[in-house]
């Protein structure tokens, strides 16, 4: 959709509406469900602001472990060609490759960098802790 609102608006709104007005109205276990609700949905609009910067910055990073590859057009594609790399990666450190060396330094470099990352996504205060 092109128009406003904008999906990040509409979720702003639900999360708001559960916060705001749902979680001070209720107890137990609605409550509880209310406030899991409102984080899954503030972590969605945390993850559509970021995913293609942090496709795309992933991507780059296994590009340097593992060889320069053109990243394919389209988010689920993008999604797919990361799987595939990642379990390159893992294949090369199963094999020893992530033994004491430079690649090493450079694969727990990127690693930490998407941790980061998906941290941002998943609980920005313990992000901004590290």
């Amino acid at each position: 959709m092109q128009d406003r609102p904008t999906i990040d608006e509409l979720l702003e709104a639900v999360a708001g509406f559960l916060r705001d007005d749902v979680l001070p109205n209720t107890q137990g276990r609605i409550s509880f469900h209310a406030r899991v609700s409102a984080n899954v949905i503030e972590m969605l609009r945390r993850e559509l602001g970021s995913l293609e910067e942090h496709y795309a910055s992933e991507w780059d990073g296994l590009d340097h472990l593992l060889g320069v590859e053109p990243m394919p057009p389209g988010l689920a594609n993008v999604r797919e060609g990361l799987l595939a790399r990642n379990k390159q990666l893992s294949e090369r450190i199963q094999k020893g490759d992530a033994d004491p060396g430079p690649w090493r330094n450079a694969l727990l470099a990127h690693l930490r960098r998407v941790t980061h990352d998906k941290l941002t996504v998943s609980n920005p205060q313990l992000a901004a802790e590290g």
